[in-house]
């Protein structure tokens, strides 16, 4: 390495260091300070392709960051919150919205004194940090990351004037196709190096705008970075859910294909640039790679967006659904979002409720257990367990707020279940006396209300719990006067004790479902202050069956 080289690679590798950290303050403060939009935004206008690609677009612009929306697209995805059509919508947008720092860079990095307006930025972010609370202290954080974006470019304006002296890069000049393929595996190898493709172009245009790189070179390097990107989605989606793995591959055959066709058309692009930009009078290298790398991006879109719902069944094919059913949704790549891992565990919650409530209105109907029923009593029994352990592994806030309490419920709800799995695998043929078969019938006409509403993901569903409620206290003075009942009649030799015992556990049965089934529901669709009031049954349901046999 010759001395030249080395004391430039000070302010190289500073610059870069600067570079990265702040995009990582900036793009976390943003996301926290943003609270719940991302969730919001997805949930709210995903429901078209156009809307899916415009939140897309919006959200990455907010955050600084294509891989926290698309981390969240993910999720939303796992937790059957968002179509798979609508999050490749979001995926198309978010490339176009990463492109955004690109713009900053050129328009502000190279425009502006950059020291002169760096350390205030620095000092009101950091006083904002340690003096506020909440929101206006993740703003803070994310002013100190901007500031250091710009301390950064500084830092590389000075190393890329000196790299442009020391090395001769004739060699990938962008004119013959081994130079061109050559440049797009550097600006590969650069964005998987630094992580960042958002990095990597700012890298591009500093060294641009140090004239040790011409334009062509520079939308080559570009078209690297952005092939460089998936080996970030192809990692994470390694052992991850079906939907990660479809997400992942919806990102890299869009990047993989758009790159293909940019890179037969960069010169004619590059020209038209040229002579818009010459035309509007302002010819500035590093604002030309701003525009090729948006219009690459809407190239893209172009090819793909049309086509959403044809693309999305092409890797439906490619990657089917596999493994367990119940808990296909659970993506532990999601435990670091805890709003969007709450709401993927209630959806595998929902589903495993749906079989074990089925179950029991088959036994209710007089029906008997067999092999394959049990073993749907089992597998919900096993995604029960797997949901819990999920739930438990959730990187929760210190605070405690909605998704604290949201979570709380999801765990009373899984308790409950598990116990209406147990009562379901207790009775090979449950129903025992005709008072017993009345209670049942009366009983399943909810029950089949409730499985309706967990497949149909109706807006009753806190009716439904206020039903549940005044079933389970029926139900609970219904046992009370049969025990009383039955007990009569054996006093008076009208029933053999056998057979007073066995509708006396019959009908408890049935309580136990009722109350369980009503518990369960109860925590599944209420928010987490409590929408559906307790029902005046809780406290004496609750005491009559912890006295029963569980």
């Amino acid at each position: 390495m010759t001395p030249g080289l080395l004391s430039i690679l000070p302010a190289l590798l500073g610059g870069i260091g600067l570079f990265l950290v702040g995009m990582m303050l900036m793009s976390e403060g943003l996301k926290a300070a943003a609270g719940e939009t991302l969730q919001n935004v997805l949930q709210r206008f995903t429901r078209t392709p156009i809307t899916a690609f415009l939140s897309g677009i919006s959200l990455t612009a907010l955050v600084q960051s294509s891989s926290a929306t698309t981390i969240t697209t993910i999720g939303f995805v796992s937790a059957g919150l968002l179509s798979f059509t609508a999050a490749i919508g979001v995926i198309i947008g978010a490339n176009v919205g990463t492109t955004s720092t690109g713009w900053i860079v050129s328009l502000l990095g190279f425009k502006m004194n950059i020291g002169a307006i760096s350390l205030p930025i620095i000092g009101i972010g950091a006083f904002l940090r340690l003096l506020s609370h909440g929101r206006r202290a993740e703003l803070g954080t994310a002013l100190v990351g901007f500031g250091l974006i710009f301390m950064g470019i500084d830092a590389l304006q000075d190393g890329m004037g000196g790299l442009a002296q020391n090395i001769d890069l004739s060699a990938f000049s962008g004119t013959s196709l081994g130079g061109r393929v050559a440049l797009v595996m550097v600006g590969f190898v650069m964005t998987v190096l630094l992580q960042s493709s958002s990095v990597a172009v700012a890298l591009t245009l500093t060294a641009l705008h140090g004239g040790a790189i011409g334009l062509q070179q520079s939308a080559f390097l570009v078209i690297g970075q952005s092939l460089g990107t998936t080996v970030t989605a192809v990692i994470a989606a390694m052992g991850a859910s079906v939907p990660a793995q479809r997400t992942a591959l919806a990102h890299v055959l869009f990047n993989a294909i758009t790159g293909f066709v940019v890179f037969w058309a960069v010169s004619p692009i590059l020209d038209l640039i040229g002579q818009a930009s010459n035309g509007l009078g302002n010819g500035d290298p590093a604002v030309q790679i701003a525009i090729f790398h948006t219009i690459f991006k809407l190239i893209g879109t172009l090819i793909f967006l049309p086509f959403v719902q044809p693309f999305a069944r092409l890797i439906i094919r490619l990657i089917p659904t596999r493994g367990p059913i119940l808990t296909r949704h659970l993506d532990r790549s999601v435990l670091g979002i805890p709003a969007v891992a709450v709401e993927t565990a209630a959806r595998a919650m929902k589903e495993i409720t749906a079989v074990t409530v089925a179950e029991a209105l088959h036994l209710l109907d007089s029906g008997a257990l067999d092999r394959s029923r049990r073993e749907r009593l089992w597998a919900a029994q096993a995604a029960l367990q797997e949901t819990a352990t999920f739930l438990s592994n959730i990187q929760m806030q210190s605070s405690v707020d909605r998704v604290y309490y949201r979570r709380l419920s999801l765990l009373h709800a899984g308790d409950h279940l598990s116990r209406l799995t147990e009562a379901c695998l207790e009775s090979e043929s449950p129903i025992q006396g005709s008072e017993v078969e009345e209670a049942a019938q009366d009983v399943m006409r909810e029950l089949e209300e409730t499985l309706d509403w967990l497949r149909q993901e109706t807006s009753a569903g806190e009716d439904l719990v206020h039903h549940l409620a005044d079933m389970s206290a029926r139900q609970a003075n219904r046992r009370r006067k049969h025990r009383a009942e039955l007990l009569e009649d054996t006093a008076s030799n009208l029933l053999p004790p056998e057979e007073a015992q066995r509708r006396l556990e019959s009908m408890r049965w049935v309580d136990r479902v009722t109350y369980h089934t009503w518990r369960a529901l109860y925590h599944l669709s209420t928010t987490p202050e409590g929408s559906a009031s307790e029902s005046s049954v809780y406290p004496e349901a609750e005491q009559e069956l912890t006295t029963q046999k569980p």
